[in-house]
């Protein structure tokens, strides 16, 4: 990955507090032209360092009203592209990390009620070779969200 200099640090702070801000406003504020902008943003897309933008979706306004946090332990941590494969076909799985500490992977999932959430449990992460035990944490509210702050002061 490439240096990341003051100006792109600067239009990073400007997009992590406000993504569809206009590029002519991004580029009032960092005194430089949209295109100068345009294809500045292009280059941090290219090099990887903005991996995404759209919208955050609620997903209580869809009918799922619990979000839950489960430690996955494996027969190896080998297995874990393999498990991994089989988590990516639940859509109620939106996040999955390989981890240190006491589980292999720590998963990110959202269920409508408890029932659905045990099934969840029971018939499909339960079920999957190589998953030989889960540990079941529900978050009851999400008090912080926010991505990394982009310091522009070196």
């Amino acid at each position: 990955m490439e240096k990341i200099d003051k100006l792109d640090k600067k239009i990073l702070s400007i997009l992590a507090g406000n993504a569809r801000i206009p590029f002519k406003d991004v580029a009032a504020e960092c005194g430089v032209s949209r295109a100068a902008i345009h294809q500045r943003v292009q280059h941090l897309v290219e090099n990887g360092v903005i991996t995404g933008s759209g919208f955050d979706v609620n997903p209580k306004a869809l009918g799922y009203t619990t979000c839950t946090y489960v430690g996955l332990n494996l027969e190896r941590g080998s297995m874990y592209k393999e498990v991994v494969q089989r988590l990516v076909k639940i859509p109620e799985v939106v996040e999955c990390h390989f981890t240190t500490g006491p589980y292999t992977m720590l998963i990110k999932l959202y269920s409508r009620d408890n029932e659905q959430l045990m099934d969840l449990l029971n018939n499909q992460l339960q079920t999957i070779p190589g998953v030989v035990s889960t540990e079941t944490l529900i978050s009851l509210e999400q008090s912080i969200k926010r991505e990394i702050v982009v310091k522009t002061d070196d």
